[in-house]
């Protein structure tokens, strides 16, 4: 009998659909999700042809109680890819004493103002609930959720006023902060970890949009800048050393700050990049370490420069047409996209994510022929917005 994944998540990724189900099956692992979200998870692999679970099994999975009760075999591993998932999938781990991550790092990476205090003497920034911001607060100000996600309600405000004005424009229920806006060029690291060993798998510096929004427009894969170091012991202090993690940080006079920390593999297809530029199975990796396996040389044969670009609505309107999925090869340089949206749909513009149309993928031998094929493939496209 297969050794048993039990995968925990909410909504349909990619990552999951076309990652690591594929990955489970390539291991040999039965899988059975768990999802507050059933039926999309049944329709997403029906769609795409992925690789399906053996079980689709319908559970509140913001509560590990109720993880653990829906554990019916032995499991192998327990494994969340979301967010918002992983304190509850780390905790229904431990109580099958299998490999996974401390609930509290979890938990702490989740919770920006758990993050923050709990870095308070290493890496001070200051941060407080939207609603008890002092008279003296230090101005420009990132308001966001507390445990959101995406850039979404991210916002820039210079002053007393714009906050009061951005609040009320934000109608979510969950607790919003205010941080400290920490100046400096963007960058991620992408780590995978055994719980014994830490490796850097690469770095993406980011481009986002202009102020007072902070949405990604573009990644472009780049060597781990100075303060890598520093990044991987606040990394340390926080708990985080097992599995996939992809941290956010800014570095400004020589000293990396940390933005966010999110614990599973980077998103929005860098994912996908990751693995094709580094040229090895990084989720069949993630998965091993779940299973107890420990790392291994995950450097691989990649070299090159790779980006994700992404094309977004610049305003609210109806899509009309757009280019479908595309695979393209020209000199030297393997592109794809990916549509995200389809002709139809409304879109009201968010400045997070949520606008993007379309993913543009491209890894070659050096950034200037990646950048050309890029700037051909979009010339000789277009993506037309009504209304």
């Amino acid at each position: 009998m297969a050794d048993r994944l039990y995968l925990v998540a909410g909504k349909v990724t990619d990552s999951v659909t076309q990652g690591f189900l594929p990955a489970a099956a390539r291991l040999g692992l039965a899988v059975t999700v768990l999802t507050d979200r059933p039926a999309d998870h049944v329709r997403a692999c029906a769609a795409t042809g992925a690789s399906a679970p053996q079980e689709v099994v319908a559970c509140e999975v913001t509560d590990f109680r109720a993880i653990i009760e829906r554990i019916r075999r032995a499991p192998a591993a327990v494994f969340s890819n979301s967010d918002h998932l992983q304190a509850p999938a780390a905790l229904a781990a431990a109580y099958f004493g299998l490999p996974g991550k401390d609930w509290r790092a979890a938990t702490r990476a989740k919770n920006k103002a758990l993050m923050r205090d709990h870095l308070a003497e290493l890496d001070p920034v200051f941060t407080a609930p939207a609603d008890e911001v002092p008279d003296d607060a230090p101005y420009p100000l990132v308001l966001k959720p507390r445990e959101g996600v995406a850039s979404e309600d991210v916002v820039l405000v210079a002053d007393r006023a714009e906050l009061a004005a951005r609040r009320r424009e934000i109608t979510r229920p969950e607790p919003l902060i205010v941080e400290e806006y920490l100046p400096g060029h963007l960058h991620t690291l992408e780590t995978l970890g055994d719980g014994h060993t830490t490796r850097v798998l690469g770095s993406f510096r980011t481009i986002l949009s202009p102020p007072p929004y902070f949405a990604e427009q573009r990644l472009e894969w780049a060597p781990p800048p100075d303060g890598t170091d520093r990044v991987l012991a606040l990394l340390s202090a926080l708990g985080v050393g097992f599995g996939a993690c992809h941290t956010e940080f800014v570095v400004s006079g020589g000293r990396a700050r940390l933005i966010e920390v999110n614990y599973r593999i980077i998103g929005d297809h860098c994912d996908f990049l990751l693995a094709d530029l580094l040229g090895v199975p990084v989720f069949e990796h993630v998965l091993r370490v779940h299973l107890g396996e420990r790392l291994g040389d995950h450097r691989g044969a990649g070299g090159g420069h790779a980006l994700v670009d992404y094309v977004f609505a610049e305003r609210s309107g109806t899509l009309g047409a757009v280019p479908g999925a595309v695979e393209h090869a020209e000199d030297g340089v393997r592109l794809s996209y990916r549509p995200l949206r389809r002709p139809g749909e409304v879109i009201t513009l968010t400045h997070t994510n949520r606008d993007y149309l379309g993913t543009i993928r491209a890894i070659g031998p050096d950034r200037e022929r990646v950048e050309a094929c890029v700037a051909r493939f979009r010339s000789a496209h277009t993506w037309e917005l009504h209304g």
